[in-house]
């Protein structure tokens, strides 16, 4: 590695901490905004909805912003958003209103998105083509780092000064509207030192200086049509790959506590604890995936641990208590590689092209907002939060799908298709 590159691939794992960190705080807030609010499981899932939403409608725009004024302007576009978001969040708990809620969620994501848009291709830039998989790996494990520390946080923070819900029921309407109002305040303290944190990151990348990889890539930009992109074979797997990982993810991670409630019978606190358990695990399998991926190909590990996630999601359906609990722990470790793995097999040999590729990826990941939706509705019909396991099952047989054959470099033209297959 170019030690030039140093500075600006630590500046860069920040931002894979501080997503990280965001998204894993959503695991808290369903089941404390499932309470305040009463709301189904699929009602619970508009959070999701509304996250991962912004990906879709965010994603082209941040491309776009990445590649007329660069990596350092789209970042920092990215961090403004990202901290207006949280500061939304404290007269969204004034206002005691779920919409607003989820306005500033959606606002979050606008920036989490434009973050994942830029950071993940930056990120393979800045080092050997042959390392990129390994390379983002080894950054998104700070990403699994936060995945552990924000549920623990989270829980400490947020998930506090609960009353009973055998004391709520027997309030008077007023006394329970002012109990579950202070419940909600509790959001205010971890979002407001969020946005701080967020501003000063935004200040010092204005004043850094970043390598200037984009230069030698402009000037051979393709001119042809906005879709034809899709003639990449693998790009277009990898777009599919990704929508159903993250649509995955989100239905084992932002739903842990819900299941581990209804399966294992703890209280939000000790499944919210549960929570960082699985973070912590996620955060093992990401340095034990990237040292594997040494001595095994990127795409073929990725298709073993996606095979054996689909086996974990029978475990998951038909086992209960501290069992069930151990399987989706275990399937938090298989899931560990997926994101970046994909990322970086999806815009493999893009060239040029590279931006609008990594723009569509990051799209993919309206996954998020749609399969949990399914995962909420299965749940529900079925009165057994388990079922809904068969939703993720689905996603890791077409992730195999996509590791074993999808990821293979092919180029199809209107006459034949070029292959490249490494």
């Amino acid at each position: 590695m170019n030690k030039k590159n140093t500075l600006p691939i630590i500046l860069l794992t920040t931002l894979f901490f501080l997503w990280g960190f965001a998204h894993n705080l959503d695991p808290i807030l369903i089941p404390h905004l499932k309470r305040s609010f009463t709301l189904s499981n699929v009602q619970a899932t508009l959070v999701d909805t509304a996250v991962y939403a912004a990906y879709f409608v965010m994603a082209i725009p941040a491309g776009l912003i990445m590649k007329r004024f660069g990596y350092k302007s789209a970042i920092v576009t990215g961090l403004v958003f990202f901290a207006i978001g949280c500061y939304l969040f404290i007269p969204a708990a004034d206002t005691q209103q779920y919409s607003f809620f989820l306005i500033a969620l959606f606002i979050i994501a606008c920036g989490l998105a434009t973050l994942e848009t830029v950071a993940n291709p930056f990120m393979t830039l800045l080092g050997s083509p042959e390392t990129a998989a390994q390379r983002l790996n080894l950054a998104q494990s700070f990403n699994g780092f936060a995945t552990m520390l924000a549920p623990a946080i989270g829980t400490e923070l947020i998930l506090i000064h609960s009353t009973p819900d055998e004391q709520l029921k027997l309030m008077p309407a007023a006394a329970r509207k002012a109990a579950l109002a202070a419940e909600a305040a509790s959001v205010k303290g971890p979002y407001m030192a969020l946005t701080i944190i967020l501003v000063i990151i935004a200040v010092v990348f204005l004043f850094v200086k970043l390598p200037n990889v984009q230069a030698a890539e402009s000037k051979s930009t393709s001119k042809r049509g906005f879709l034809s992109i899709l003639r990449h074979r693998h790009l277009s797997w990898g777009i599919a790959a990704q929508f159903f990982y993250v649509g995955a993810q989100t239905c084992i991670i932002s739903l842990f506590v819900l299941y581990a409630v209804s399966v294992a019978n703890l209280t939000d606190r000790e499944a919210g604890h549960l929570a960082s358990i699985c973070g912590l695990v996620f955060l093992a399998g990401r340095f034990i995936g990237t040292f594997l991926m040494k001595y095994i190909s990127s795409n073929r590990l990725l298709g073993i641990y996606a095979i054996i996630n689909t086996v974990l999601c029978f475990g998951a359906i038909y086992l209960s208590g501290s069992y069930a609990i151990y399987t989706v722990i275990a399937i938090s470790f298989f899931m560990s590689i997926m994101f970046p793995t994909i990322f970086a097999l999806g815009i493999k040999d893009l060239g040029p092209e590279r931006e609008l590729g990594s723009s569509l990826i990051i799209m993919s990941i309206v996954g998020g907002a749609i399969v949990p939706r399914a995962f909420g509705y299965l749940s529900d019909a079925s009165h057994d939060i388990r079922m809904g396991y068969y939703v993720p099952m689905v996603c890791f047989v077409i992730i195999a799908l996509f590791a074993f054959r999808g990821h293979r470099v092919v180029v199809r033209t209107n006459e034949q298709n070029v292959n490249a297959i490494y």
